[in-house]
């Protein structure tokens, strides 16, 4: 009997002692909370009136007789299809070689591209994407980097937006 009452108590102190009350009082938030963050710079913010809607953004053509300069072969290239352009392909820009890869992955208008080791504007490219016979490069924001036109089967010849020579081969 003394051993059931032995048992019984110890049963009782551990079960209390599970039910001990924790006190949180020492942890003050104030005392733990983060510095605030420190300001940042911002980048100058520009401003300009917007062309009116329809209004294109290209300047118009010389109407004085002076040649304009046009990146598209005689009779305006070849025909493309985005399935033709799909793959690995050696570039040449600005007298240095890169590779770029073009994917029918769909990013934005386009599909999803890139390249490695180049330079300049091509360095940013994101997407690619087709109109009519030109072949379109575009950075991460949607901007046009370059364009190129389909001059033999494995061959495409062009220039970037600042006007180096651009060609794509296999």
């Amino acid at each position: 009997m003394k051993l059931n009452h032995a048992v019984t108590g110890l049963a009782v102190l551990l079960a209390l002692a599970g039910c001990q009350r924790t006190n949180y009082s020492n942890m003050n938030t104030a005392n733990n909370a983060l510095p605030p963050l420190q300001a940042q710079p911002v980048p100058q913010v520009q401003s300009g009136q917007l062309p009116p809607p329809g209004a294109s953004q290209f300047p118009t053509a010389p109407t004085d007789g002076t040649a304009v300069a046009s990146a598209a072969p005689a009779g305006g290239g070849l025909d493309v299809t985005k399935e033709s352009l799909v793959g690995n392909w050696r570039v040449q820009a600005a007298g240095a070689s890169c590779d770029m890869f073009l994917t029918l992955t769909n990013l934005g208008s386009g599909a999803r591209g890139g390249t490695r080791g180049c330079s300049g504007d091509l360095s940013m490219m994101g997407s690619w994407e087709v109109a009519g016979k030109q072949v379109v490069f575009k950075d991460r924001n949607g901007n046009q980097i370059g364009s190129v036109y389909k001059t033999a089967d494995t061959r495409y010849d062009g220039s970037t937006r600042s006007g180096q020579p651009l060609s794509l081969s296999r």
